[in-house]
């Protein structure tokens, strides 16, 4: 009998699978393969909140298989060696993974596959992560682009309305050695921190497209203006469910597309906006792909001697845990900590805060981000954090400076969002909660700390800086 092995990755789900689709179809039985290497992640490995949703979404992924009669094969160690073994012990005389595109992996990717054929064991991979492969899309010029809106146009004009692939009817898992337990990995945290992602997730595959019908049925008909405005599920949420695969922007699309067909032409909402964000998400791969140094230096080398502030570790940590005294800012980093999630608005304003107004490298953001959002993607990331701090691709200009206090009383005027994240204000007035400084009895009685920089005074800072930095 012909064996394939399936190295699931980033891709942890059984539909729209390319690497599995295909190998169910030209073998006889698949053994599902899941490698613990975070070392082979270089500088990258996940975060812990990215672990806490690892492990719920490849539980998720062996309760699947179980439907089909098989379990999810689990080892730990070298990629290369363990795939070695498992060749060996399950007779497979093939491997199939879906493509990823940070830099580490594809460096480890391309090692493997050689050395797999060198053995005589066949190697095939897939793009499935994506509408389309970094290396496709080029500006007329034959460059990687730059500027997202000639990307977009580009890419929008790539995007089909083929059906995506259903769960192999021919899925059957083939016996092989024993491999881990799960909890073996050690994914979790020792000390329980994560009720409040387990109140706000359901990772796996079937939690992707509970969450994308949630969507459907609410936030895509007003989600142009919806999806600035904090305190609503006005945003899709689908960005951890995307980064560990257990979506793709083209089931996305299709189901989105089928869904609203079945409400009137009149009140079809236009999913353009949404499609346009899953663009800029292959953008930031783009960038990765071509750039793969950005997730440590500056896109654009103008930045290179820019004036940052000197490390503060004291302004850093009043910053990652939200006690700044600047509502907006805190209320998200306290929403960051308790759902490993924020609001991508929010998100926005806590980055110009942290790298304007505070003027700190804004690598410090991005590690932050990395160790605490449950959707942490390396190229999202990178460009999120330089796009805001103004040395990246197509950024915003470095002299746009968010001011917190104006964003909230725009996006937020009744506090909803603010009072949700920020108890101790709660009891006060819409226009107290939004500046909690101008009554010193209210700051004494909540023990809200007051702002650690003033807005004003910081912001002229900061383009005196870049007005060094520009020489």
């Amino acid at each position: 009998m012909s064996i394939a092995i399936v190295w699931f990755r980033h891709d942890l789900r059984l539909a729209d699978n390319a690497a599995l689709h295909r190998a169910c179809s030209e073998h006889a039985g698949v053994v599902p393969l899941y490698v613990h290497a975070p070392q082979e992640e270089g500088d990258w490995s996940p975060g812990a909140a990215s672990r806490w949703w690892l492990h719920h979404a490849l539980q998720a992924l062996d309760g699947a298989l179980q439907q089909h009669h098989g379990s999810l094969h689990i080892r730990e160690g070298e990629s290369l060696q363990v795939l070695l073994d498992v060749v060996k012990e399950s007779g497979a005389d093939a491997v199939y993974w879906n493509r990823l595109y940070e830099p580490a992996a594809i460096a480890r990717d391309m090692h493997i596959k050689a050395a797999l054929r060198e053995r005589g064991v066949a190697v095939h991979s897939f793009g499935s992560a994506l509408w389309q492969e970094p290396w496709q899309l080029a500006t007329q010029e034959g460059q990687p682009y730059r500027v997202f809106t000639p990307f977009w146009r580009k890419l929008r004009t790539l995007i089909d309305e083929a059906e995506p692939l259903p769960v192999p009817s021919s899925l059957h898992v083939a016996p092989v050695k024993r491999g881990l337990k799960l909890a073996n990995l050690g994914l979790l945290p020792t000390i329980p921190w994560d009720k409040g992602m387990q109140e706000a997730w359901t990772p796996g595959e079937q939690g992707a497209h509970a969450m994308l019908e949630l969507f459907a049925d609410d936030a895509v008909g007003d989600y142009a203006a919806a999806r600035d405005v904090p305190a609503r599920h006005g945003t899709s949420r689908l960005s951890p469910h995307l980064h560990f695969g257990e979506i793709t922007p083209r089931q996305i699309h299709h189901e989105l597309a089928a869904l609203l067909r079945t409400r009137s032409a009149k009140h079809r909402p236009d999913i353009e906006p949404y499609l346009r964000e899953l663009g800029w998400r292959e953008f930031a791969h783009h960038l990765l792909y071509h750039f793969p140094k950005t997730p440590t230096e500056n896109f654009n080398p103008r930045f290179a001697g820019f004036p940052w502030a000197c490390d503060d570790d004291a302004q850093l940590r009043r910053w990652q845990q939200g006690r700044t005294g600047i509502p907006l800012v805190d209320a998200g980093m306290r929403e960051l900590w308790h759902t490993g999630w924020m609001h991508n608005r929010v998100r926005m304003i806590v980055a110009s805060f942290l790298t304007k107004n505070l003027r700190l490298h804004w690598h410090h953001g991005a590690r932050w981000f990395w160790d605490t959002l449950v959707d942490a993607d390396l190229a999202n990331n990178t460009l999120g954090w330089q796009w805001v701090a103004g040395c990246g691709a197509d950024a915003a200009p470095y002299f746009r400076i968010f001011n917190p206090v104006s964003q909230a009383q725009k996006f937020d005027p009744k506090a909803i969002y603010l009072r949700r994240w920020l108890p101790e204000l709660a009891a006060s007035s819409d226009a107290l909660v939004h500046e909690p400084w101008k009554d010193a009895t209210l700051l004494k009685r909540s023990g809200y700390p007051l702002p650690m920089v003033d807005l004003g005074e910081s912001r002229h800072a900061a383009l005196a800086a870049y007005q060094v930095a520009r020489g």
